[in-house]
Formats: C-alpha cells, structure tokens, sequence
C-alpha cells in the first residue's frame, strides 16, 4: 500500500464517529480492496467494545477485505444494526455475494441478534440475495425488526428468493417461541414485478407484523398489487403503504381499499402515479371516510383521476383531524376543479393540506380515453408477461458459477408449505402438502383459548373444501383435531365461538366492522360434518338453527341439518 493512501486513509479514519454503541465509517469513500488495506478500520472495529451498530454506507469493500472485516465481526456478539448500503460502489457484480456471505457468516458466528439490516444502493441483483440469504434464515436475523433493500435490482428471482428465506426465518423463529416480528421493509426499486411481489406478500401474510411497507417502483400491475393488499391485511399494525409509481388500476385499487377498511393504525399512504383512475379513487375514498382517523398523508398524484371522483376524495377527509397532507397534484382536473376543491378544504378549515395542483393536466372531456387507456394497459401487461418470462432464465444465468457453488446457481425449488403459509394463502393444494400430519400440526399450533383464533383457522381450513374425497377427508379431518381440543379445553368459551363464528359468516351483526367471507359453501359443508361429531355440543344445535335456515337451503346435501330442523 503506497504511503499517499496510507495517509489518504488515517485522514478518513480520523473523521470515523464514535457514540452510543455505534462506530461509522459513513462516506469516507475508503477504498478497501486488500486485507491490508482494512487493517486501520479492523483495529477501530476490535477495539469498540459493546459495538451495536456498524456504519459501513459510502465505501467500496472489496472480497478480500471483506473476509479479514468479517473476522473481526465475529467476536462482536451485541452488534444490532448493520448499516451497510452502498458499500460495493464500483465493484463487479460477482465480488458482491462473496463479500456479503463473509460478512454474513461472521455475524451467526458471533451470535448477534439483529435489528436492523440495511443493504440498499447495492446493485447486486438476484445473486446478491443469494449472498445474505443464509444470514436471513439463521438465527442472527430471528430478532430483525427492519430490512431495507432499496435499489439493489433483485428481480423476480430475486424477490422470491427473499420471501423463502423470510418465511424460513419465520418458521425457524416461531419453532423457538419467539417468531419472527418484521416491522419495517423497504425494498423500492427493484424489477420485482407480479411475482416478485406475490411471493413477498405471502411471506408478509405469515409475518404480520409489519408497520411500514415501502416498495415504490417495482413494476407491480394489479394481480401483485391484489396479493399485497390481502397481506396487508394480516398485518393490523400497519401505519406506512408506499407503493408510489406501480400500476393499480381499478382492479387494485378496489383491492387495496377493502383492506385499508380494515386497518387501523394506518398514518400514510402513498399511492402517487399508481393509475387508480376514478373508480380506484373513489373506493379509496370510501376506505378513508369509513375509518383512518390516525391518517397523516394521503397521496393519490398523477393518477388520472378526474373532477368527481377528485371531491369525493377531498369530501372524505372532513374529519381527519390528523391530516397533514393531501397530494391530487398532476390529475385531470381543470382550473374551476382546483378551485372546488381549495373552497371544501376551506369548509373543514383544512386549506393547509392541500399540497399544490400545479402540475394538473386538465380537465378532460373525452370519457372514452379511459376505456382506451385500459385496453392500453391489457396489452402491456401481456407484453410484460411474456418478458418475465424470457426474463427468468436470464435472471438464473446471472449467477456465475465460480463464485457461488453448483446447489446456489440452480433454480429456486418450491419451499415446503408449512401451517403457517396454508393459513395465510389457503388452498386446497397447500393442505395436501402438509401431508398426513396437516390435522394435528394445525391443532397445535392453534391457541383454542383464543375464541378470534379458533373461528379465523376453521373458516380458513373451510374455505378449501372440494366434494372431492382428498380434499374433503383433509378438510374434515383437519376440522375435527382442531374442534375436538377446543370443545374438550375448559377455557373455551362455546358460545362465543358460535357467536364469532356466526359474525364471520355474515349471519349476525356485530358493532365493529368485520370482514365475512365471501362464500358459505365451504363453512356450511364443514360445520354439517362438525356438528354430527361426537365432541359438538348438541347445546348449540339451536342457535345454528335460528340463524342458518336462510343460508342453507341451497345446498341439498346439508344432510344433518335437514334431518334436525336446522335447514
């Protein structure tokens, strides 16, 4: 190492912050290719003692470097927060994973327990997930409480490698009683497209327990961003929904708002340049106007949306006492509409929140636009289609084999379905995975104390019923493990799972807003089997009586019902 760059580096290193548990080497610009060159911040580093968090961002780590980095890693069991994007400035893609698994197998050698990981502004791609994937399913990462990946160009292939090891993590952690609690994920920028997201939601729907969600920028059309919704739905502390600049359209939008009817923290969203349209933007407004009174920020800007559907929205925030800001910026509203929509602001004496309309396109006249713009839109989405899928192969070529072994260049196989996944995505498919076992493994890990609990898991296991004799014999079996350990537990309020069970099913109103399921063919064909079960409470027969009789009659095989009066 010459003397210059000796010198050139001391002069960084002398600016290197030290407080409260944490070392930075934020935007030095330290260029560490060698061993030898590292050896200054690998002193700092050995000689912190109690180090919490590491700031690595604005620096360029080269493979060796790396390695001797990571050696000194392993003996800092407390470090909790790894802020460590943009640190491969300059370097080839094939240096990153190496570089990355180093440093990963440095902290499960420790036993750190994460908080935080920040790995963005790293243009590693799907090799580069394939490089931390180890440290997310290991143990460090069991206490990770947020994950940011922002503009590292993972992919398709990429984003579903992420979600299989969240899920992994998740499993692993909740098999040691302490699952999983993910509270912040940000993974902007990153071509993660309609699968992409789809394999991340199902991981967010295991998870839940996200409260901010940032993934602006990914080329998400409306069947990701329908699986997204439904993930967030299974996440009740959410306050943050940034998908800014993906393509909702109608389809997503009214998928989004019915979940956002049934979140209640929800502080800001931000669905700006996501093509709601009119009647994506006045279902949101609907979702708003039922409930969101903790809603800070609103941003539905520059997604063509026109005059009415525009004050609907602004009418929908006139009791939001925490709003801040409101963003209809680059809409097609026209002058006298800007206007309307200052005037109602000022009748709620919230004029201030407005954000400015100085980028509106103008009214249009022409309501056949819209219908154009749709077709438009089916015809990108089949060309995008067609591209990921030429794209995937590309993506799985990516890898060069000399830097990650033979079993990590090979295509992704399908995780193992366990509990937890059947029962955020159920399917009939996903129960017959868990194999012969499915009954009593869903049994135990249902909390029959928990009446919520219990209803949730028998309407999920219902909701796949098929008069087909696999399915069906899964279903029934599956249904009569969980019953059987709830009716026999002494804590189980009965009455109250009737009670739950009936609001859930839409037969019986309850003051807070419940979401019912959509069909009554599965929970009818299951409870007709449960309730010829020795451990039903014939007690309860009455009750299923009085409000069943409506629901039933359609379905001429209810054969217990029929014979008992109930149908």
């Amino acid at each position: 190492m010459a003397s210059e760059d000796i010198t050139k580096l001391a002069e960084s290193l002398a600016k290197t912050t030290v407080g409260g548990g944490q070392l930075s080497f934020k935007g030095q610009s330290l260029k560490l290719n060698t061993a030898e060159d590292a050896e200054e911040v690998i002193k700092q580093i050995e000689e912190f003692d109690g180090l919490e968090a590491l700031r690595l961002e604005g620096n360029t780590v080269g493979v060796e470097a790396a390695k001797v980095i990571a050696k000194a890693l392993e003996k800092k069991s407390e470090l909790k927060r790894c802020h460590w994007s943009d640190m491969f400035t300059g370097r080839l893609r094939s240096e990153i994973p190496p570089a990355l698994i180093s440093l990963g197998d440095a902290l499960i050698a420790a036993g750190a327990q994460l908080v935080e990981l920040d790995l963005s502004d790293n243009a590693f791609g799907p090799d580069g997930v394939r490089g931390f994937e180890a440290l997310l399913k290991s143990p460090a990462c069991y206490t990770l409480q947020e994950l940011k990946l922002n503009n590292c160009g993972m992919g398709i292939g990429g984003g579903k490698i992420l979600a299989a090891a969240l899920k992994e993590c998740h499993r692993k952690s909740s098999a040691q009683g302490k699952p999983l609690a993910l509270k912040i994920f940000v993974a902007g920028r990153n071509r993660l497209e309609n699968d992409g997201a789809t394999a991340l939601a199902e991981a967010f729907g295991i998870i839940g327990t996200l409260e901010e969600v940032h993934m602006p920028q990914n080329g998400i059309n409306h069947p990701g961003i329908t699986a997204l919704a439904q993930a967030f739905a299974i996440n009740p502390l959410l306050k943050v929904i940034n998908l800014n600049d993906n393509t909702f359209t109608e389809k997503g939008a009214v998928a989004m708002a019915d979940t956002l009817k049934a979140l209640r923290q929800i502080e800001v969203i931000n669905f700006g340049d996501c093509l709601v349209r009119s009647k994506g933007a006045v279902a949101i407004a609907d979702a708003v106007k039922e409930g969101l009174h903790k809603l800070k920020e609103l941003n539905l800007s520059f997604c063509e949306i026109k005059r009415d559907a525009a004050l609907t929205v602004a009418e929908a925030i006139e009791d939001k006492t925490e709003l801040e800001k409101l963003d209809l910026n680059g809409n097609c509203l026209g002058e006298e509409v800007c206007e309307q929509l200052h005037e109602i602001l000022e009748g709620f004496n919230m004029a201030s929140v407005l954000g400015s309309l100085s980028d509106d396109e103008g009214e249009e006249d022409d309501d056949e636009e819209e219908e154009e713009d749709e077709d438009e839109e089916e015809e990108e989405e089949e060309e995008q289609q067609q591209l990921k899928e030429r794209g995937a192969e590309e993506q799985e070529s990516l890898t060069p084999k000399k830097i990650i072994d033979s079993q990590a260049s090979t295509p992704v196989p399908s995780p193992p379905v366990d509990v937890a996944t059947f029962l955020a995505f159920p399917s009939p498919e996903k129960l017959l995975r868990l194999g012969p076992k499915c009954s009593v493994l869903i049994a135990q890990q249902t909390d029959t104390s928990d009446v919520e609990k219990v209803v949730t898991t028998l309407l999920r296991i219902s909701s796949v019923f098929k008069d087909e004799a696999p399915v069906k014999t899964a279903v029934h079996e599956t249904t009569d493990a969980l019953m059987k350990k709830a009716f026999s537990s002494a804590t189980f309020n009965s009455d109250a799972f009737i009670s739950n069970l009936l609001v859930h099913m839409g037969l019986l109103k309850s003051e807070e807003k419940i979401k019912t399921v959509p069909s009554l063919y599965g929970i009818l064909m299951t409870l007709n089997h449960m309730v010829q079960q020795d451990y039903f409470p014939k007690s309860l027969a009455p009750v299923l009586s009085a409000f069943a009789l409506d629901s039933c009659g359609q379905y001429e095989t209810l054969s217990w019902f029929g014979k008992t009066g109930v149908c």
